[in-house]
């Protein structure tokens, strides 16, 4: 797959063998080339030993780990070589001194790329959506205007941001894709299922892009920092969730390359992807990510999955120069 990226969908053994990566499953070997992998993403109950986690380590090798679920459990990567402690230091000053204005920063860029996919519709004759457009062109710039915004009223409008859109799906997606309420774990229905699913390739992906900078990934300031996940990551991955995991939901619903009658698995009180299913997202996702557009501050053509390191960059700009701090946007390509 493209970009240094590697889905590994079915149950087996990774290893090294010399200086090579071997995957062994019920099909045989498969030879990985080690100079052309960045990131494994391990779909299925896949085993690995700590000489092959040394072996990736020195190649640079990001590895994320997906339960049978399909949810998200964790990530491997080598030891930090951009390790910096003046950009810590800022991040910690930021998050106490200039929290909400980061917050805000976050949740405006969200509602703008939200807009802008809302807006597509729109244009193609789905003037139903207007009046989501009308509250986020109005009301929230009044909200991000306020100055006196505690982080748990940024969250409300933040909130209220996705609910609007959400209510927009019945407009935009077919009947058995409606969203009739937002379920995480597990997702009750298909388009739950697909959000959950692709959040969590995005997020993945944002915890390789920030390792490739000097930020830690465990000071955040939309979402609360917490111990046992890279908190930094959900910031940087919302303002790209309607460029990247929604617009590729409503393409392959809307072209019924994903289905619910051939695509999803429902059991009990939950709902997932099969097999089948997981193979087209992820190649279409994986596609997205790695599709560019021109930039039109910088000038030049840039790929979905290096937007989402330059807003690291953009950050450590803002905490490290006092750069003003403005997210990824939909408007920025030409």
């Amino acid at each position: 797959m493209a970009g240094g990226t590697k889905y590994l969908m079915s149950m087996g053994e990774l290893k090294r063998k010399d200086n090579s990566i071997v995957f062994k499953n019920d099909k045989g070997n498969s030879y990985l080339p080690v100079e052309s992998i960045q990131e494994l993403y391990c779909m299925n109950e896949i085993s690995i030993n700590t000489k092959f986690l040394d072996f990736a380590a020195k190649a640079g090798i990001v590895i994320h780990f997906f339960n049978y679920y399909g949810y998200y459990s964790g990530t491997f990567y080598p030891k930090e070589n951009l390790v910096s402690g003046r950009v810590t230091i800022k991040q910690v000053g930021a998050f106490l001194n200039n929290r909400n204005y980061i917050a805000k920063a976050f949740v405006s860029g969200i509602g703008e790329n939200i807009y802008q996919l809302l807006y597509h519709y729109y244009r193609h004759d789905k003037k139903e959506v207007e009046p989501a457009l009308e509250w986020i062109r109005e009301k929230l710039p009044e909200y991000m205007e306020d100055g006196n915004m505690e982080i748990k009223q940024i969250l409300r409008v933040e909130g209220e941001i996705w609910q609007r859109f959400y209510e927009c799906f019945k407009y935009i997606l077919p009947e058995d894709f409606v969203l009739n309420k937002r379920v995480k774990r597990p997702p009750d229905n298909p388009i739950n299922a697909l959000i959950s699913f692709g959040n969590s390739i995005l997020y993945s992906k944002t915890v390789a892009q920030i390792y490739n900078t000097h930020l830690n990934q465990t000071i955040s300031y939309l979402h609360e920092p917490s111990e046992g996940r890279f908190s930094l990551s959900l910031d940087l991955s919302e303002v790209f969730k309607p460029a990247i995991v929604y617009r590729t939901i409503f393409d392959l619903v809307n072209t019924k390359q994903i289905q619910v009658s051939k695509h999803f698995d429902k059991k009990y009180n939950y709902c997932l992807l099969n097999d089948e299913g997981r193979k087209i997202f992820v190649q279409a996702i994986e596609q997205r990510f790695e599709s560019v557009f021109d930039h039109k501050k910088l000038k030049r053509k840039v790929s979905y999955k290096t937007a989402i390191r330059l807003d690291g960059y953009k950050l450590i700009k803002y905490l490290v120069e006092g750069e003003e701090f403005k997210p990824f946007s939909l408007k920025d390509m030409m």
